[in-house]
């Protein structure tokens, strides 16, 4: 159910203490551990294992435990970017509309945040060992706005995780996932259903 994007603009991404910024609308490739990336003109890598967490399995994922996933950062050229294609309302694409609209200003799309969101767990959260993809996610909310500027960190908290009875090769992980803006209020919630993996010497 939890979808990646490239869109174009500078997002700044920001994993364990860098902050590298990377032309997302110019990825070319992504590789499960390893993530490289090509741009006009020049090149970044980062080799860096997916997760830093220690997650490979769904034996790691325990129950109400929380796990930080990192930052991004917005602007208003990516914000501008993203809802030309996806989300075209006056108050994500027109900044002068949008200062004398509901918001008082430039806002991204609430599928823009929840792109940015799904970044962060691919990288922090989700095991590329044993993900197997998600059943959908539940009570998605976006409280506060996101606007131009923003830096958005992102948790994830385990609220529930039990074997498949049907499939016992693996396990259904429950997540709260949340994202807060610079002032530390949340612009996005939303409870995610993966399936995940258990480990290959656990007698499955």
């Amino acid at each position: 159910m939890w979808l990646f994007f490239a869109f174009g603009g500078l997002c700044r991404l920001r994993k364990h203490g860098s902050n590298c910024p990377r032309l997302a609308g110019e990825l070319k490739y992504f590789c499960n551990s390893s993530v490289i990336y090509e741009f006009a003109g020049h090149r970044a890598c980062d080799t860096a294992r997916v997760n830093d967490h220690g997650l490979s399995y769904f034996e790691d994922y325990l129950l109400g435990t929380t796990y930080e996933c990192g930052s991004v950062s917005i602007d208003q050229a990516s914000i501008v970017t993203f809802a030309k294609e996806f989300d075209p309302q006056p108050f994500h694409v027109d900044p002068e509309a949008a200062a004398a609209g509901p918001y008082g200003g430039l806002i991204a799309s609430g599928w823009h945040t929840a792109a940015l969101v799904m970044r962060l767990l691919v990288e922090n959260y989700l095991a590329p060992e044993s993900s197997l993809g998600s059943a959908g996610i539940d009570e998605l909310r976006w409280p506060h706005p996101v606007r131009p500027g923003d830096t958005l960190r992102v948790r994830a908290t385990v609220v529930e995780s039990r074997r498949s009875l049907s499939k016992p090769d693996r396990g259904i992980v429950k997540t709260m996932v949340e994202a807060a803006n610079t002032d530390g209020a949340t612009v996005m919630r939303a409870t995610a259903i993966n399936f995940m993996l258990v480990r290959p010497d656990s007698g499955a």
